[in-house]
This record gives C-alpha cells, sequence and structure tokens, in this order.
C-alpha cells in the first residue's frame, strides 16, 4: 500500500498519547465499542499501515472508513491531534493504492460525469429554470438541496426574491467534499474547484451563499489551499443574520444542531443563533450537546452510505437530545436527512432547515 499522505502526519500519529479520552465522544466508539473504531485506535492503524506493520485488510480497511470526521475528538483531545487530517490521509493512500468500495466508486464515477453524486441527469439550469447572469451575490445550492431537498433550495431562493436582491444561481457541478471526505486526491477535487470558480467568476458575484455545511467548509478551508478565491462565502443563516426584516411569530419551542462542517470545521455558532432569536415570539432551548460540543448527526465521512445502520444509531441518539423541543432545526440539507433517519415512529418531533422556516415566516419586502 502506498503512503504517501501518511508520512506528511507522521508527526500527528505519533502526537497521540493514547489517552483514550476521545471514547467520551466518538460517535462511532459510542455504538461500536471496539477500541479500533475510536481515536486512538484508529491513530495506532494509520501509523501501522505507514510503518509496514499491518497490511490493509478489510477489517482495517473498515475501521479507517468508520469515521464521520465530526472532528469532535480533536476537541477533546489534550494534544488536539488533528484526528481528521490523519484519517483522510490514510484514505487517500487507499484510494491511490487502486482500493475503492463499490458505494464510493458509484458516487465517484457519478460525479465525474454527471457534475452529483446521486446519477441524476438534469442540470441546475433545468431544475430551477433560471440562467446564470451577472450579479453581485450568487447562491450555489449544492447537490443535496438541488436534488433530494428542493425546499431548502427553494427557500432560498423566495427568501432572496422576497428581500428584493439581485442574485444568481450557477452553472455549479459538486463541490467535491464527498470526494475528498472518502479518500480522493487534491487533483481530483481541484478538477471541482475549478469549474465551480470560473462559474462564480463569471457572475462577477462578489458573495456567494450556500446552505450545504459542507460545500461551504470545501470553499472557506480546501479551495483555498487550491487556488485563488476571490470572493466571500457565507453560509446563507450568516449573511441573514446581518440583514433587516421583519418576521412573523412563531409560538413553539425549538432547538438547534449544529452540523459539524460549519461548526467545529469553520466555527460558525453565533448566526444561526442570533437568527433564530430574531423570530418573534419563538422559545429557543439548548441540547445537552451544543455548539462545539454538538454531538455528530452521523451522515458523514461517508459512513451513511457504506455503514448506514451505524449512521442511523448515531443519528437516533442526537433525536433523542432533541426531544426537549417541538422542532429541531439545522442548517445543512444533508444533517436534516440523516437526523430524520433517528426518528421513531412514534415521535412528532419535526425536523426543520432554517432557511425552509425563516422563508415560511418571512414578510415580503
Amino acid at each position: 500500500m502506498r503512503t504517501d499522505n501518511l508520512k506528511e502526519w507522521k508527526k500527528e500519529m505519533l502526537n497521540c498519547t493514547q489517552c483514550g479520552f476521545c471514547k467520551e465522544i466518538c460517535p462511532i466508539f459510542d455504538n461500536l465499542e471496539w477500541d479500533s473504531s475510536v481515536a486512538r485506535g484508529k491513530m495506532a492503524l494509520c501509523y501501522g499501515l505507514y510503518a509496514g506493520d499491518i497490511e490493509p485488510d478489510e477489517s482495517v480497511l473498515e475501521r479507517i472508513y468508520q469515521c464521520t470526521t465530526c472532528a469532535d475528538c480533536t476537541r477533546r483531545c489534550p494534544s488536539s491531534t488533528e484526528v481528521v487530517e490523519v484519517i483522510e490521509a490514510a484514505r487517500k493512500d487507499v484510494v491511490a493504492s487502486g482500493v475503492v468500495g463499490s458505494t464510493h466508486r458509484k458516487i465517484a464515477d457519478s460525479i465525474a460525469t454527471l457534475g452529483n453524486p446521486f446519477g441524476e441527469s438534469k442540470s441546475r439550469r433545468e431544475i430551477f429554470g433560471e440562467d446564470p447572469h451577472p450579479a453581485k451575490i450568487a447562491y450555489f445550492t449544492g447537490c443535496s438541496a438541488a436534488y433530494r431537498n428542493q425546499e431548502t433550495s427553494m427557500a432560498g431562493i423566495s427568501i432572496l426574491k422576497k428581500l428584493g436582491v439581485d442574485y444568481t444561481l450557477l452553472d455549479e457541478v459538486c463541490c467535491g467534499s464527498v470526494l475528498g471526505r472518502i479518500g480522493f486526491s487534491d487533483e481530483v477535487i481541484r478538477g471541482q474547484a475549478e469549474a465551480n470558480i470560473k462559474a462564480i467568476e463569471d457572475t462577477g458575484a462578489e458573495i456567494v451563499l450556500f446552505s450545504c455545511a459542507g460545500c461551504l467548509r470545501m470553499f472557506r478551508k480546501e479551495y483555498p489551499r487550491l487556488m485563488d478565491v476571490n470572493f466571500k462565502a457565507m453560509h446563507f443563516v450568516e449573511w441573514l443574520s446581518e440583514q433587516e426584516f421583519d418576521l412573523k411569530p412563531f409560538n413553539r419551542k425549538v432547538t438547534y444542531h449544529d452540523p459539524c462542517h460549519i461548526g467545529r470545521h469553520l466555527g460558525i455558532y453565533d448566526a444561526p443563533r442570533d437568527l433564530i432569536n430574531m423570530i418573534p415570539e419563538i422559545d429557543f432551548v439548548e441540547m445537552e450537546d451544543s455548539r462545539d460540543s454538538a454531538r455528530c448527526c452521523g451522515g458523514g465521512g461517508g459512513v451513511r452510505s457504506q455503514f448506514p445502520e451505524i449512521s442511523q444509531q448515531i443519528a437516533a441518539k442526537r433525536v433523542e437530545q432533541a426531544k426537549i423541543a417541538d422542532v429541531l432545526l439545522t442548517t445543512c440539507p444533508f444533517c436534516v436527512n440523516n437526523l430524520a433517519l433517528g426518528l421513531d415512529e412514534s415521535s412528532d418531533l419535526e425536523i426543520r432547515d432554517l432557511l425552509e422556516l425563516i422563508n415560511e415566516l418571512l414578510e415580503k419586502n
């Protein structure tokens, strides 16, 4: 097995002291309870692969891919070990060695040929019926909100129209987040980045809004490593929290789930809460684990596609914490979908994207 990428993270692997604090918060370990499934076990496995002491057999690869990349282990780690970086380096080496699971191969092939991971043939223009045009604000809908959660993207478009904003949609392709999480190379990601940045630059947009946490993370954290990004990338709720508008009252108890990709990965905690608190008569309560200690929804890192049962179990535990409220809000369509898998048949908890609620309550300017 090639270890070119793991070699760059040798110091980080040795940084792990095997203390086991990560066992307290790892969503995978919480379900499997094997030491090899938690961060310290994965660091030992990754170092073993790097040193050539162990073979990348099926059991080892299973553990390497049983990580949602939520980064809660790094938050809890006394040594601040960059566990996600090491895990993703190992996955890059696995893929570079020619080992790609059938589910992940299907996703990658779909992105390469159709521009989205879902095998959908329609373009964004065909879905939304809008052509890109010069505008200062662009909306990057992302694949999930374009092909699976259109209520979220339609809410974003409706909000912009109600506020009288001259905006444009884009000739976008998949941002590449899923490719990066499952181990495809920086060169593959660069191809996605080049296409998307060109599409944005063609419109002259100065601000690009996102409703998907994973997409925003790519534009803020990964694209700048590969090329210049000469526009401001903002989550829709960040931008909305800076605007002035009137909202109708919402007399219900709500709580908020922090998506890992805009929470621990990007530090966006205040904006969604500021926006929620702009709603008249709303009763906002926090879950036991929130902000930087928020529990993962279980959907990230390729876990949902490869280990759906584990993903569902993680979601169910997060949903259980949300039962203090009538409505569970979040700001990522992927989180909405995965959290919904955690509901039992008897639950009357509503799971909604915050954008959809804001659109419902927003008075037309």
